[in-house]
């Protein structure tokens, strides 16, 4: 007895061990990657202080056109998850970024609103994959009481990239006339062409799985994948790809991926824009940007430690979705600036935090085959979202004149999506 509980003792050490590791030597390069990513995807609000007329680009274009590149992001989304299942996630991450960094920096190209909406459509086509491919990996390399945390360091990427992306943006403006382009075409230049780097780096960094990583010890290898194939086998739920489709659950969170998306996009498309109407400078902007998500990130980084603690995933995507709508509501309940940032920052913090309880319910009951298509899948239809979010708020405010509409839209989306995961927590009973 005394031999078999010294051996599980070792080996929950080299567990610990090789966990450690590999959080050390994964997470930072994914973060980065994803920080580089959500720069691509939101700095197109910056480049609308300008781009837009030097365009000639309408509200409801620009909006159009921010929100197409969901149509190939979503398109490709499950093509893409399943090759990185099929060919590692080593090469397949790497020609993600790659291709999404070479599409971003080519937006400089644009000339019109056609044109513009081109080529952001096939930038969500060379992106598409990515973020559900690294969820996907982060469910290979860490058991599921690490995990949470690890999708948090990984997720925290969003609100710090939001942080610095209004005054780093706006610097890139100011490059306006330099070599004869202007400050929204370096934006997209110099935003863009890291992701080629990162991808390079994705290469030598990263290891499809634990048991080909050179980096851990025979015993670190044996234990990690060890306790990952235990709490596989243990698991009962989906073991393909197809009966997966056919779970309410996958729909049910698919559904609330939607409503979030919209959220979380249209704030994060229309923010510099919106702030723009309380007659701020685009210096003043790009600060009066970042403050929010400055303590966004703080507040998911709390969140994620409550929620890993805790593992009542569903409720607390309950609340974070119920304060991020009470947030966009409070935004519009005065025409000053500060109630307005105070109603904003609450919705951030809400919206930041929700993607650390969502990504951790799928693997909750979806086998890893089915689980690479599945997350994709609810990543796919809830990415549709991304289309809806950027385009409803620029036509309601050609409509009505004000964002105020907008606002309450993305509010009541967000109402959608609290009451859904309250339906989804009926049928997933947490201890």
């Amino acid at each position: 007895m005394q031999s078999i509980a010294t051996h599980a003792v070792a080996s929950s050490d080299a567990e610990q061990s090789a966990c450690r590791k590999a959080a050390w030597r994964l997470v930072p390069l994914l973060a980065l990657a994803y920080f580089v990513n959500y720069l691509d995807r939101t700095n197109v609000g910056f480049a609308a202080l300008t781009m837009n007329r030097d365009l000639g680009l309408t509200a409801s274009e620009f909006g159009f056109a921010a929100g197409i590149f969901y149509v190939g992001y979503c398109l490709f989304e499950v093509p893409s998850n399943l090759a990185l299942y099929r060919y590692g996630a080593r090469k397949w991450l790497a020609r993600i970024m790659i291709s999404w960094g070479l599409f971003a920096a080519a937006t400089s190209l644009a000339a019109g609103a056609t044109s513009y909406s081109l080529i952001r459509l096939l930038a969500g086509i060379g992106e598409a994959g990515f973020f559900p491919g690294v969820i996907f990996y982060l469910t290979l390399w860490f058991p599921s009481q690490y995990r949470t945390r690890m999708m948090g360091w990984f997720l925290a990427a969003i609100p710090l990239s939001s942080v610095f992306s209004g005054p780093l943006s706006v610097s890139m403006l100011k490059l306006d006339g330099s070599f004869g382009l202007h400050g929204w075409q370096w934006l997209f230049i110099l935003q863009g062409l890291p992701a080629c780097v990162l991808g390079a780096l994705c290469l030598i960094v990263l290891t499809d799985t634990p048991d080909k990583a050179k980096w851990l010890t025979p015993d670190e290898r044996a234990a990690l994948q060890s306790a990952i194939s235990n709490e596989q086998q243990g698991r009962p739920g989906e073991h393909s790809f197809s009966r997966s489709l056919r779970d309410t659950r996958v729909w049910l969170l698919a559904a609330i991926l939607f409503s979030y998306i919209i959220g979380i996009l249209g704030i994060g498309v229309w923010l510099p824009t919106i702030l723009k109407t309380h007659h701020l400078s685009d210096t003043q902007v790009g600060f009066a940007t970042a403050l929010p998500y400055v303590v966004a990130s703080v507040a998911m980084l709390t969140w994620a430690r409550v929620v890993a603690k805790s593992r009542r995933y569903v409720k607390h995507l309950a609340l974070t979705c119920g304060l991020a709508a009470i947030g966009f509501f409070g935004s519009v309940a005065s025409d000053s600036l500060m109630p307005a940032m105070i109603g904003l920052t609450a919705a951030l913090v809400g919206l930041s935090s929700v993607r650390t309880c969502f990504y951790s319910i799928p693997a909750t009951f979806l086998s890893q085959e089915a689980r690479a298509g599945g997350l994709a899948f609810i990543n796919a239809v809830g990415s549709l979202g991304g289309l809806c979010g950027p385009y409803m708020v620029g036509w309601l405010k050609d409509v009505t004149g004000s964002f105020k509409a907008g606002l309450i839209g993305m509010g009541s989306m967000l109402v959608l999506a609290t009451v859904l995961t309250l339906v989804l927590r009926k049928i997933i009973k947490e201890d």
